[in-house]
């Protein structure tokens, strides 16, 4: 199904089928009126009588939204907004920004097939910035899509989904968006409100329990002219993820040694690394909002809004691995014995003999002490009921976020040296069986030092600077009911600057920086006394945790050592270089890019016998210069050359770019309990930055008028645009129940995908030594098209007495050109959910399912996630008026967390996070 949209046509969204949370729109109507109405619903106390509310506004809306009171937060088994957005038909989650692998907090949402990036998040309206904790998401892949691991549910009044586009809503959104909305003081009921949360969080694998509190403070004056409200939070918790991790497959070459001796293995692939993966982590979230409005007349609002939040993210990573790729090489290396299996074109099953002085093992443990993120806002907002006609809102702020790895302590070891090694893979739902044949996996006797490596000062920063006004018009004459417009000016940045790389090169103990030698064995000349020394290894180990993977099936190494993070810190202070003179500036992590946005929409709402809705037209501008450091040669003019990781020279692209966004939405009352809906739209959205601004590595051509190759990122790529259709019906069969039903589709025009691009740059090399324009066929990310089609399916009743229940499917549809899948696209996902609640006690328990997705590519490998499955629970118990209880337990089923490569017969990844239990007080004064 293709659509064709055009400014004349119309165009853009429907949305929504249907769900078991809440959905809610805000039609036009009197400031005063609209003010009542949101205090009532943050009044609005019960399950069942939060869920009538909601579908009475599900079925008044022009437009197609989903709507989750802090009722429902607060109520629902979720401690993280993610967990309950789950929950809406169409959306999905992930516990990893890119592939890193999942943890025990989600912390990205996904809207109908495509990648989160794609799906925008804006709080109270305007974007959020915000970093990421994880450093291979602050250097490697970086993406758009925000982290909610820095968004705790308890600053939340509602949070609306925006399934159709309208447009007078922010632009960035292809598939839509997600809107959190906060407390605003003049709001409350009472002149002084008191509330606080105090509990504890118990999680399965570290054996922890950790603090978890809240508070908030509300006041305004007795005529309801001037309030101030202050939220604040600190909530701490430890989290231990067990894992094997199969770091990438790579293939045996056809006319190898090994495919010349052993023909069947041509071009059969093999895992590069299987490893003992064990992730150590306490996160520490602290913060808070607050909040000023002032009314000096009936007519005039102003507000002022700050938030901050804070984590502090120290990890440790260890990895101890079988390296598949040292034992093959690619076919040149050592052939496995007799005995051995492929199944679909993969070695599943081998053993390798021990050979003397070859290395079978590695093992990394990576230390973190500093990482972490946060994300701040500040706003200022003013709304002015001109005439009974004509209302005015306005709001500026600015938004920044920052992600940060001041400093990574490392070290890789040289294992199972001469040991021998054997693997057998399982699938997806076992560990692999492996071992290091002879080594000795409890104990450091014997190893050597590899390498000491990894980024120092990464502090990525993020920015946003923005400007609107809006307006309202009342028309009241025939099919024109309302006109709004408004215009709208960013200025936004993201950058990641100054990075030390600390190899290659090391220091030695008396703080000489010595050069890295290609000849010698270690990153530290053998001789010296230096890191390579066995003399001045950290002394003394500490064994991984007795009951480590426990429950990821397999036989492989678990009794492994490891040097604390004190250790590393030490001995990487004494040996790694981390030289501030610029001779260690890792330009391959580093990026820069920015945007100017200007945008203007007229909007009219509608109204006819039987039906209404709203038509409307978008205009933006987005003006990028992006920043990418190209390897090239010393002798190009500019370049820098001081850096040991290679000359480079930053080179900016500037573009500019016009979209033209219509949408409309129409809503028929078929009778008096069967709502149908139409909507299209256009929408669009920006590439990731790391696909925009990612440094381009350069393999000049080997005889002059040839062609050059190279991959990295692309700052020519074009903005994601979409065309998107949605129908849908709606049947209210009885209070408080829905059935629904809705089928979408998505045409994106530009989708961002993979392939070649031919591209000249100015090139000083053997063949050029004047320097010449020179043609490169580059590996990067690229223009495609895609298409979304999918349908959505909910149900939500209360069945008897005081229970109820609620369930929704959607399936997806969706491809890339040629077939191929798109990220983040899960064919199946459904919800299950269940409710009882008296006037004492309450609970709930929710199932959520979601097939597998493709995630993307990891060291040139394709990344899928296996089909996850959550089951989470909450009771509550209301003492009197003043206190309550919860006991919420998330992850009860102890689901593990799969990946897979090509197909499940290449397992990437297996972890267990185990369960976590939060019990809390609730107390409102």
């Amino acid at each position: 199904m293709k659509t064709s949209l055009t400014p004349i046509a119309s165009a853009v969204v429907l949305a929504l089928a249907g769900t078991a949370v809440h959905a809610q729109t805000a039609p036009a109507k009197p400031a005063a009126a609209a003010s009542a109405a949101e205090t009532e619903r943050v009044e609005v106390i019960g399950i069942r009588a939060s869920l009538q509310k909601s579908l009475q506004s599900k079925r008044d809306a022009e437009s197609r939204v989903e709507v989750i009171t802090a009722e429902d937060i607060g109520k629902m088994p979720d401690k993280n907004v993610a967990d309950s957005l789950q929950r809406v038909p169409g959306l999905s989650i992930s516990s990893a920004s890119a592939n890193e692998g999942g943890f025990d907090e989600n912390d990205r949402v996904s809207m109908r097939g495509t990648s989160p990036s794609l799906t925008q998040t804006l709080v109270n309206g305007h974007a959020i910035s915000s970093g990421d904790w994880f450093v291979l998401n602050q250097t490697g892949t970086v993406g758009r899509s925000v982290s909610y691991s820095l968004l705790p549910s308890e600053l939340v009044k509602e949070v609306v989904v925006h399934k159709s586009a309208e447009a007078r809503l922010v632009e960035g959104g292809v598939a839509g968006a997600v809107n959190i909305v906060t407390r605003k003081p003049l709001e409350f009921k009472k002149q002084l409100t008191l509330e606080a949360q105090l509990g504890g969080v118990y999680a399965d694998n570290p054996g922890t329990t950790d603090p978890q509190l809240s508070a908030l403070v509300n006041w305004k004056s007795a005529d309801n002219t001037f309030g101030v409200m202050l939220q604040a939070f600190s909530e701490h918790r430890h989290l231990r993820r067990d894992g094997q991790e199969l770091l990438g497959y790579t293939q045996i070459k056809a006319g190898s040694t090994i495919a010349t001796s052993n023909p069947d293995l041509a071009g059969v692939w093999y895992p590069t690394l299987i490893g003992s993966a064990l992730f150590e982590q306490k996160r520490e979230r602290e913060g808070g909002l607050l909040g000023v409005q002032f009314k000096p007349t009936n007519d005039v609002t102003v507000g002022a809004t700050a938030f901050t939040s804070q984590m502090k993210a120290a990890n440790y990573n260890r990895n101890y691995m079988l390296w598949g790729s040292k034992i093959l090489n690619e076919g040149n290396g050592q052939a496995p014995n007799a005995g051995y299996v492929v199944r679909n074109n993969t070695l599943v099953s081998a053993t390798f003999a021990p050979v003397a002085g070859t290395q079978y093992g590695v093992y990394d443990q990576i230390s973190r002490p500093d990482a972490g993120s946060d994300s701040s806002f500040f706003t200022v907002d003013g709304t002015w009921n001109v005439s009974d006609k004509l209302k005015l809102t306005g709001m500026v702020g600015t938004t920044k976020g920052t992600g940060k790895t001041p400093t990574q302590d490392v070290a890789e070891w040289n294992t199972g040296v001469g040991s021998g090694a054997s693997w057998k893979l399982n699938g997806v739902n076992s560990a692999a069986d492996w071992s290091l044949g002879t080594a000795n996996n409890s104990s450091p006797a014997g190893v050597g030092l590899g390498w000491i490596f990894g980024d120092q000062g990464v502090n990525v920063k993020d920015k946003e600077n923005w400007g609107q006004v809006d307006g309202e018009y009342a028309l009241d004459s025939g099919l024109f009911t309302t006109l709004k417009f408004g215009v709208r000016s960013t200025s936004h940045s993201r950058s990641n600057q100054g990075v030390i790389g600390q190899g290659p090169g090391c220091k030695t103990s008396t703080g000489a920086n010595v050069g890295f030698d290609w000849s010698q064995p270690y990153w530290c000349p053998v001789g010296t006394a230096s890191a390579a020394d066995p003399a001045n290894f950290p002394k003394g180990t500490t064994p991984y945790p007795s009951n480590y993977a426990s429950g990821l099936g397999g036989t492989f190494p678990r009794d492994v050592w490891f040097y604390t993070p004190e250790q590393l810190a030490t001995y990487n202070s004494l040996y790694a270089n981390r030289s501030t003179d610029g001779s260690r500036e890792n330009w391959t992590s580093e990026y820069g890019m920015s945007e100017k946005t200007n945008a203007a929409y007229l909007q009219s709402d509608l109204e006819g016998s039987g039906w209404s809705g709203n038509v409307g037209l978008r205009l933006v501008q987005t003006k990028q210069s992006v920043t990418n450091n190209v390897a090239v040669s010393a002798n190009t003019p500019g370049a820098v050359t001081a850096s040991a990781f290679g000359p480079y020279l930053p080179t900016t692209t500037d573009h500019t770019y016009t979209d033209v966004l219509p949408s409309m939405n129409v809503k028929f009352k078929l009778n008096k309990d069967m709502v149908a809906r139409f909507a299209m739209s256009r929408t669009m959205s920006r590439p990731d930055y790391s696909a925009l601004a990612g440094s381009v590595s350069l393999a000049p051509p080997a005889t002059a008028g040839g062609v050059g190759s190279g991959s990295g990122g692309n700052p020519d790529l074009k903005p994601v645009r979409s065309n998107n259709m949605d129908l849908t019906l709606e049947y209210y069969y009885a209070p408080r129940a829905l059935v629904s039903a809705g089928l979408f589709h998505m045409g994106l025009s530009s989708y961002v995908g993979y392939g070649q691009v031919n591209k000249q740059f100015m090139t000083y090399s053997a063949t050029a030594p004047q320097g010449e324009m020179v043609n490169y066929l580059l590996t990067v990310p690229v223009n495609t098209t895609g298409k979304v089609n999918g349908i959505e399916l909910a149900w939500e009743a209360p069945l008897w007495g005081n229970f109820g229940a609620n369930a929704n499917y959607t399936y997806t549809d969706a491809k890339e050109a040629g077939g191929g899948p798109l990220v983040g696209a899960s064919k199946h996902t459904y919800n299950l959910g269940a409710y009882y609640e008296d006037d004492k006690f309450n609970a709930r328990v929710a199932y959520n399912f979601r097939s597998s997705f493709f995630s993307g590519l990891d060291r040139n490998t394709a990344f899928f996630q296996d089909d996850t499955a959550n089951v989470a629970a909450s009771l509550g118990y209301k003492i009197n008026d003043r206190f309550s209880v919860s006991l919420d337990g998330h992850n009860l089923n102890n689901a593990k967390l799969k990946y897979f490569a090509l197909n499940t017969d290449q397992p990437r990844s297996i972890y267990e996070n185990g369960r976590q239990y939060y019990l809390t007080l609730r107390a409102k004064l």
